[in-house]
């Protein structure tokens, strides 16, 4: 018998911290650079191309910036659910998006996904905080989704042969999408059974993307039914290449086979089915199948240059074996959206489960004939034809039967859309019970025009910026919050010249300045304005630490700006966010060179020890020409928690103190030099 069950899984962690207080007004990393140059676009499949430049983001709102996490990691438990029967064990962790974190063979006591054994943040979601290992679920845009960190609904519901199943569900809020991956194993079944469905539920055509990211270590022989992929690495580029010997004689289903990280976009014919295993040297691994939709398949590997293995180590713990990703996606690359029309849904089905094979045919030279046996196992496992029937049953008889069992919430912003919206959508309620605080303020501005004040010296709370809520904001009374808020619907919508006037309108009578001031000088930045940004910053800065006591050695204590659900961890997360924007902006715009020591001297000694303010300390040593005490800072060491995915710029500053080589310690490039 199939079981669902509630469990406890205790992992060393790294605590999340609260998000960036700051709305996030910019763009991820990289956003506004072309996914590929002219030329190579211009190369490219007709479909291709046009999926590639369709709607780029334009920032992360309303999603926040999650990087209040650091490296300390203590024994943490973690809400997690285990769905088994008599072959499998899989372990799912619903407040971290949802993810597979183990997916284990029973008969033959394997384990057939790399599983982290820690949990450790880092900077590689589309917002921030990520962690490695397992299978996750990207929705959104290209990149790791907002929600990698972050709950999701679950509950039980009925599965197609009648067992139990886990339904997780939640509201995608840079899309504004719905969305629902259910997990099932039938009775005696090798194979995890995983429907998802995306809805539409507006009348407008939408931007959609979705990849299954699979965690496998990387001392496996990676199969997949393709003779050439797309090559993508960080030079940004995108070329067709065969597989899996390149032109540089390399064997890339070997993920250690490579110096660099890359992706392999592989190029599935028209009509195969859609599958791809990584093995061991004895023929056995991991296999994931799924129907048609799910068209995509890509290898990652980390590449066995300095910064790959730093960033191996960095993700999880030293002496820890490596691992690689195995990915399945609706578009043949990552680089690409499809269109979802109003009123239309996607959904397909994955399964997940163990493969045997013969190692000497699939660990073999001859690449046709090692996918060829694999794909012959897979079908004497698992039948194509039995994917579609479980998809038909599953579709038909379960995706829209209501959950019985809830096991875990998800946010309330569902629920404010859902009553925004009058959206149906049945098998994923989002009720409105699950509207809190975060919501409370929208869901009065939806019903009574009004968009309530906060308490008196708090700070406006989470933005909203689709366009009804927009709408919304413009025939609402004026008072400096809703002018902050409808500025930042603006400021989403590319409307900067209307969003500065409003938040201009609110900071003549905010006493509340510095949300204002800091989405002024976001404003001024990007207009080509660096010294009144940097002068709008330290403004900011200032406005929230007078008002709250901030110094040096002091803490943030509870001042007047603590409104409902503030506490002493929010308070600091606002000093440090203001504080790296100050300091890098006057670093930015020059000018006199004590500006920075001066707003230095006002942090918290706490603050200052980060590891993220350790590397502001050596960019101010470095411009005060003292190159001699930011090479000791170095030589102390130092950590920044949220050093972001392919960030070069430890390796930039040590080149211009030093001729030496990098330490392996600051060592996270992950492209050729």
């Amino acid at each position: 018998m199939t079981t669902v069950r509630r469990a406890v899984l205790t992992l060393p962690a790294a605590p999340l911290g609260p998000d960036n207080p700051l709305p996030a007004l910019r763009a991820p990393a990289g956003a506004g650079a072309p996914a590929v140059d002219a030329r190579t676009l211009a190369e490219l499949p007709r479909d291709m191309a046009r999926g590639i430049g369709r709607a780029p983001l334009r920032s992360l709102l309303p999603a926040p910036v999650r990087d209040g996490y650091g490296r300390d990691r203590t024994p943490t438990d973690l809400d997690a659910i285990v769905i088994e029967n008599d072959r499998l064990r899989v372990t799912v962790l619903p407040g971290l998006g949802g993810r597979i974190h183990s997916l284990h063979h029973k008969p033959t006591g394997r384990e057939l996904l790399y599983r982290n054994p820690v949990f450790q943040p880092a900077s590689f979601a589309l917002n921030g905080a990520w962690f490695s290992g397992g299978v996750e679920w990207n929705i959104g845009a290209t990149g790791h989704t907002t929600l990698s960190c972050s709950p999701l609904h679950a509950a039980t519901v009925p599965a197609p042969d009648g067992s139990p199943m886990l339904r997780l569900w939640e509201w995608e809020r840079l899309r504004d999408l719905p969305f629902q991956v259910d997990l099932w194993l039938p009775e005696d079944s090798d194979f995890l059974y995983v429907g998802v469905r995306i809805r539409n539920p507006h009348e407008r055509t939408v931007p959609v993307y979705w990849w299954s990211n699979i965690a496998v270590p990387e001392d496996r022989r990676v199969l997949v039914p393709a003779d050439t992929a797309w090559h993508h690495g960080y030079e940004r580029g995108l070329r067709r290449v065969p597989v899996p010997v390149t032109e540089d004689g390399a064997d890339r289903s070997y993920p250690r086979n490579g110096a660099h990280a890359a992706d392999w976009f592989y190029d599935l014919p028209e009509g195969q089915r859609r599958w791809i295993a990584a093995l061991d040297t004895d023929g056995t691994g991991l296999v994931q199948t799924s129907t048609d939709p799910l068209r995509g398949r890509k290898l990652f590997t980390w590449g066995t240059g300095r910064g790959g293995r730093r960033w191996q180590e960095w993700l999880t713990e030293p002496g820890t074996p490596g691992y690689a990703e195995i990915q399945a996606g609706l578009a043949r690359t990552q680089l690409e959206h499809l269109e979802l029309a109003g009123d239309a849904e996607f959904s397909w089905l994955e399964a997940y489960g163990p493969l045997v094979s013969d190692p000497a045919t699939t660990l073999g030279d001859d690449w046709t004939a090692a996918r060829a046996d694999a794909e012959r196992s897979l079908a004497d496992a698992l039948p194509r034809a039995a994917v579609d029937t479980a998809y038909t049953a599953w579709r038909e008889s379960a995706a829209d039967t209501a959950p019985e069992e809830v096991l875990a919430a998800g946010s309330g912003w569902g629920a404010l859309e859902v009553l925004r919206g009058s959206h149906v959508l049945p098998g994923t309620p989002f009720p409105a019970s699950t509207i809190g605080p975060e919501q409370e303020p929208w869901r009065e501005l939806l019903l009574t025009g009004v968009l309530p004040a906060p308490a008196k010296g708090a700070a406006p709370g989470p933005p909203l910026v689709a366009a009804p809520w927009r709408d919304m904001l413009e025939t609402a009374p004026a008072d400096p919050s809703t002018e902050y808020h409808l500025g930042i619907a603006q400021w989403h919508a590319d409307d900067r010249a209307q969003a500065v006037r409003s938040w201009e309108r609110g900071l003549k009578e905010a006493t509340v300045r510095w949300p204002l001031l800091y989405c002024l000088a976001v404003a001024d930045r990007e207009d080509g304005h660096p010294a009144r940004a940097a002068e709008r910053f330290v403004d900011a800065f200032t406005d929230h630490t007078e008002r709250n006591g901030v110094g040096a050695g002091a803490g943030a204590g509870a001042g007047a700006e603590v409104g409902a659900g503030a506490d002493a961890a929010w308070e600091e997360a606002v000093t440090a966010a203001l504080a790296r924007e100050a300091v890098e902006s006057l670093l930015a715009a020059g000018g006199r060179a004590g500006r920075p020591r001066e707003l230095w001297a006002r942090l918290p000694e706490a603050l200052r020890d980060r590891g993220a303010f350790r590397l502001l300390e050596i960019r101010m040593l470095l411009a005060e020409g003292r190159h001699a005490e930011a090479r000791a800072v170095f030589d102390t060491g130092f950590e920044v928690a949220d050093l972001s995915e392919g960030a070069e710029v430890l390796g930039e500053i040590w080149a211009e103190l030093t001729d030496e080589p990098l330490p392996d310690a600051y060592e996270f490039r992950m492209r050729p030099s």
